[in-house]
């Protein structure tokens, strides 16, 4: 998420013990790891080698040829401008607001943007995005780009007129301005094309185009889907919702559809009474939503309760009556089909909780379809979701072929085992089960502890974070991206930071009984620092890396590299100007097919000692080059640093993230969110007062000679 818009409240009543305790004893047992475990841990820690990385062919996965990062590292900047290795170039691309069809007039700086307007434009504060072929001839020259538009700029958006109506409190907003925010929001299908002499461009009117937004009609899906949870006087028979909201990472299926995921999505919903366990659980709003949506209410144009609905206060004698469950609808992963246009579905056997992304793992013929995802707060879990269905390549995506993706989704995603991870000292982890029977840490099933019928899955996937706290899932410092190794199957997940760390020697403190989720409380309001998380309040974050084991429940894992300011004494990977970081936030692993892959980290940064050297960044890493050397507490230690290096630099107060690349490897997509004053690329770009209605972008980077990027 960005951290403009971070949801600073902590929501976890349990009593879980912290990754920051786990991973003190993990990296304080090091030496006994080298030497001294029971047969199976060694055997499981032993997946990746006791050193390092296991190389693909060690992990029968076929020999990859070494790849090495032949670009020279940028040094930190900070400019209004994408700063990019020599030899590159960097070209600005789909901005908000650009045409989507010819029903949309040219992009002004001085534009007055209308419902209508935003409706047919590319949406606001450009977050997550995949790219789909046409055809596989043309693969890397033309595709359909999905892309996530998070949340929105009110200053950006509404300049022209000086700001948004009605945002003072108590205020009431316009209908017309509460519509076009709604239609910022949401996900964007563009068709791209590369031209003759290199540059990319959107195809206006192609019939790829369309918009996702928080009104569209969607589809509910699996265990929820028709329950009474979901029940609400739009849909009585509980199957369908409106719309999509704050969506940041994404996702993709291997037979080619989009996955977009609902992170903090409870702040546009208020509920001022009847609150329901969930509700607290998850961070839902009381008093007033964040762009005060539900204050439109009423108004003469209303059309179907459309801004009634995000208003969750109970008003009638039933679900059916009101809008008390909408809330509900939301906090899953939504699948679309990029090519036909048909109506998402938001599958909800993945969970409900504050989505970051959805990634797929290592697919195998004849095994299950596995999903990873992490929910992007302080003290929440990493998850896990694998299909009762076995994979089947005839499902595979055939670009150009017509087919029912959206019913192949149905297949794997709609039936499968939810589970929460626990990370343990020794290096090992565990899967747990959210599922009605499972067993909880007191010997009840999740059913009972939950006040559940034995059978309610349903109920189960809507309370997923209560369920996780009494499985005994480990509370992670802000799960974001994550990113898989498709021949390892290695997963890598970025936990960006965790403000809530103490100084060494003191001691977890606790607000909130915590003893019972009926009294939703915080369980770990602080906990102290330790040799793997040394910064009081943890400003710069990590990635972690783990191995699913023979056993379906069974993995392990490690701290691949920490963030940190090349001064920091506490620097435990060694970083250097050339590549400090902090914050890490996107992640993708980059598979070069007989070549290494590679791995992109991407920062969302507020830590002042990397950031008053440079603006937020993406680094890259070859994960096969680097080993673990003894002592060290990362994989990525105090040796070598040439093997990670900083590639490209955004511009003044954005954020970096989303990764897309073409198949052939010679053309980079990133997303610029929240700019200060960029992109300027024309006159229509620059207000009266010669600065930039700022808009965030896509920007392509290819090599100049045509190469694959990177090498």
């Amino acid at each position: 998420m960005s951290k403009e818009i971070e949801d600073h409240r902590l929501l976890n009543p349990s009593r879980n013990e912290p990754f920051s305790s786990v991973l003190d004893k993990h990296v304080s047992r090091r030496g006994v790891m080298q030497g001294g475990l029971g047969m199976a841990a060694m055997t499981l820690l032993g997946s990746f080698g006791l050193l390092g990385s296991a190389s693909a062919s060690e992990s029968g996965a076929g020999k990859k040829t070494p790849l090495a990062l032949a670009f020279d590292a940028v040094r930190g900047s900070m400019t209004d401008a994408v700063v990019v290795p020599a030899g590159y170039t960097a070209q600005v691309l789909i901005p908000w607001g650009t045409p989507l069809n010819s029903q949309t007039p040219a992009w002004s700086a001085e534009r007055n943007i209308t419902p209508e307007i935003q409706a047919n434009s590319v949406g606001m504060h450009h977050d997550g995005m995949h790219n789909f072929a046409l055809d596989e001839n043309s693969a890397s020259r033309r595709m359909v780009l999905a892309l996530n538009n998070e949340y929105i700029d009110q200053k950006a958006l509404w300049a022209p007129q000086g700001g948004p109506t009605g945002m003072d409190e108590g205020g009431k907003r316009p209908a017309d301005e509460v519509r076009t925010e709604i239609n910022a929001h949401g996900v964007t299908l563009v068709e791209l094309r590369k031209n003759g002499d290199g540059h990319w461009q959107s195809v206006i009117d192609s019939p790829y185009n369309r918009r996702y937004t928080s009104a569209t009609d969607m589809v509910l899906s699996g265990p929820v889907a028709g329950s009474e949870y979901v029940r609400t006087k739009y849909s009585p028979n509980g199957t369908n919702t409106r719309g999509t909201n704050n969506n940041c990472a994404n996702g993709y299926t291997p037979w080619g559809t989009y996955l977009t995921c609902e992170e903090n999505w409870p702040g546009y919903f208020i509920k001022d009474a009847g609150r329901e366990l969930d509700d607290n659980r998850i961070g839902l709003s009381e008093g007033r939503g964040r762009y005060g949506w539900e204050t439109a209410a009423g108004d003469a144009s209303e059309d179907n309760d459309e801004f009634a609905r995000f208003n969750a206060t109970p008003r009638g004698d039933s679900a059916t009556d009101d809008y008390r469950n909408e809330p509900r609808t939301f906090g899953y992963i939504v699948e679309i089909d990029p090519y036909t246009g048909e109506k998402a579905v938001k599958r909800t056997a993945l969970g409900r909780f504050r989505h970051e992304g959805c990634w797929p793992g290592k697919l195998v013929e004849g095994q299950p379809v596995v999903f990873y995802s992490g929910h992007d707060a302080r003290n929440e879990y990493i998850y896990k979701f694998v299909s009762e269905a076995v994979w089947d390549p005839a499902d595979a995506n055939r670009p150009g072929a017509e087919r029912d993706r959206l019913a192949i989704g149905a297949k794997y995603m709609d039936k499968g085992t939810l589970y929460a991870a626990r990370f343990n000292a020794d290096g090992s982890g565990e899967w747990l089960p959210l599922t009605p029977d499972a067993t909880t840490r007191d010997g009840r099933t999740l059913a009972q502890a939950l006040n559940l019928a034995a059978d309610d899955l349903a109920g189960v996937i809507i309370h997923t974070c209560d369920a996780a706290d009494l499985m005994g899932a480990t509370p992670m410092d802000r799960p974001e991206w994550g990113a898989v190794d498709p021949a390892s199957g290695d997963v890598y997940m970025t936990l960006t930071n965790n403000s809530d760390r103490t100084a060494e020697g003191t001691d977890a403190t606790y607000t909130g009984d915590g003893s019972t989720i009926e009294e939703p409380g915080v369980a770990y309001g602080t906990a102290p620092t330790n040799a793997a998380n040394p910064r009081a309040e943890n400003a710069a974050g990590q990635i972690i890396r783990w191995r699913e084991g023979d056993a379906a429940t069974a993995f392990a894992w490690q701290v691949f590299v920490f963030g940190a300011a090349a001064g920091d004494t506490d620097n435990f990977s060694g970083l250097t100007e050339q590549n400090q970081f902090a914050s890490p936030d996107g992640l993708f692993y980059d598979d070069r097919e007989d070549a290494q892959g590679i791995l992109w980290i991407q920062t969302d940064n507020g830590y002042a000692g990397v950031a008053e050297h440079t603006n937020d960044q993406v680094l890259a890493v070859v994960p096969q080059n680097v080993q673990q050397s003894e002592g060290d507490a990362a994989v990525v230690g105090r040796g070598d640093q040439t093997q990670l290096k900083r590639f490209a630099v955004g511009p003044n107060d954005c954020e970096v993230t989303g990764v897309a690349f073409t198949p052939d490897k010679t053309a980079m997509f990133i997303n610029i969110q929240h700019p200060g004053n960029w992109p300027s690329m024309d006159d229509a770009t620059v207000e009266t007062d010669g600065t930039v209605r700022p808009r965030a972008s896509t920007v392509v980077i290819q090599r100049e000679d045509g190469g694959k990027i990177g090498v």
